[in-house]
């Protein structure tokens, strides 16, 4: 073992080590504040002002940490945060987790992970190891990252040390979050891998799977969410079949996941929303056409998923039909507009596509969300009704629920409205189903 391998080594052991981090969002706070809880000094480094102020305050914005954990490893100097980019010279090991989204073309955007990699590079040192956790495509740790950190003058393998390790965050799961969640690790080289794993091994419980390259990391950060991207694919098709069969999806799916062996449920609804599964296909196909590879399955479910919005206001319009009412003019109420139940997070979220197909239609949209009362889509910003009034449910058209709220009262919205279109099955509890409509 060299000696800059074995004294970075010992500084995570001891935990002296000082542990930046880029990005203070979704991944990057929990990932700061769970370093800073086991007992290494953290920087959290982040462009915006507000959130840097925010942490230095703090005020918790990500709904995973618990209670004030937050505000116990600020008060403690364990955590702070900057803008400051010259930090970065103090710290051993720096793990980067900013946005990946894509750009008008649905192709990968990664400027953030580009720009957190030349202001890392400008006080790079010897003996650091840096970590890129933004999910991207196979070969940007080694194509992107490690010359942009080389043109300091030092050398990856002799100088620093480089590793991708993806991150897995499932904003509002019970269960899982990031203290407890394995961890997946691929470094360039040998030495790369057992100084990043033995970095994440310190801190966190769930466990560190050690792979041979960053590649092959990247490669199953995009399997995990192409995976969820193609069965939710499957399963929305499956709905579509099954409503011109006059079949009850739902049914189906329950009556399949009692199979113990060889099936995993997986239910529809009106798209796909978050920062992954709509996004990290697209990564793997984009990076697929180097190779001269079409990516059929892939691209036929990204297709399926994205349409899902329409077909949900094609659907609404049969069901106003039957009333003899017009979607033009129609006064329709969404219920949530979080990509998923009980968070305050609208990325990506199908629900807004579902309102701005409602407003072309032509139809009265109004929605409400307890944890969103207003979000900005396409340069617009959306204003959500204050509570859920008797009279909104009572004079809507057509209700319908693109987000499962625990906190709905759905026997309450089942007996007020006049014709309640659930595409989340929110409502299998009620008992007098006479004016739902499912997807």
């Amino acid at each position: 073992m060299s000696n800059m391998k074995a004294e970075l080594m010992n500084k995570i052991q001891d935990k002296t080590a000082v542990v930046g981090i880029v990005g203070l969002g979704y991944v990057g706070l929990p990932l700061a504040v769970e370093f800073a809880k086991a007992g290494y000094k953290t920087i959290g480094f982040d462009v915006q002002s507000k959130k840097v102020d925010a942490v230095n305050a703090g005020h918790n914005y990500i709904g995973d940490i618990v209670g004030d954990t937050l505000k116990k490893v600020v008060d403690s100097k364990t955590l702070s945060a900057t803008s400051d980019f010259s930090f970065i010279k103090d710290v051993d090991a720096v793990a980067i987790a900013v946005p990946t989204p894509l750009d008008k073309y649905q192709q990968p955007d990664i400027s953030y992970v580009k720009g957190s990699t030349e202001s890392v590079a400008k006080y790079l040192h010897k003996g650091m190891v840096v970590v890129l956790e933004s999910t991207t495509y196979p070969g940007t740790t080694e194509e992107l990252l490690k010359p942009i950190l080389e043109a300091s003058g030092l050398k990856c393998g002799e100088d620093f040390y480089l590793a991708f390790s993806p991150e897995r965050v499932d904003p509002g799961n019970k269960q899982y979050k990031t203290k407890n969640t394995p961890k997946v690790v691929g470094g360039i080289g040998k030495d790369g891998t057992e100084i990043a794993a033995a970095l994440y091994r310190n801190v966190l419980e769930g466990g560190v799977f050690e792979v041979s390259s960053p590649a092959v990391a990247e490669m199953e950060k995009l399997l995990e969410n192409t995976y969820r991207n193609i069965n939710i694919g499957l399963a929305n098709e499956m709905a579509i079949i099954c409503n011109r069969m006059g079949i009850n999806v739902w049914e189906v799916i329950d009556a399949a996941k009692t199979k113990p062996y060889g099936f995993q449920a997986f239910y529809p609804g009106p798209g796909l929303g978050g920062h992954c599964i709509p996004l990290d296909p697209f990564y793997l196909t984009w990076k697929a056409r180097e190779f001269d590879y079409h990516t059929r399955l892939i691209e036929t479910s990204g297709e399926i998923n994205t349409g899902m919005p329409e077909y949900v206001v094609d659907r609404a319009m049969k069901v106003l039909n039957q009333n003899k009412t017009a979607m033009n003019g129609a006064k329709v109420l969404v219920l949530g507009v979080a990509y998923k139940a009980d968070i305050d997070d609208y990325r990506e979220s199908p629900a807004l596509n579902v309102i701005d197909h409602l407003i072309k239609e032509g139809a009265d949209t109004t929605y409400f969300d307890p944890y969103i009362p207003e979000y900005k889509h396409k340069g617009v910003v959306h204003t959500g009704e204050k509570e859920l009034t008797d009279d909104m449910l009572k004079n809507a058209d057509i209700v319908i629920i693109c987000t499962a709220h625990a906190c709905f009262d759905y026997n309450r919205i089942q007996k007020l409205s006049k014709e309640v279109f659930d595409t989340r099955n929110a409502m299998k509890d009620v008992k007098d189903r006479s004016n739902i409509e499912l997807l």
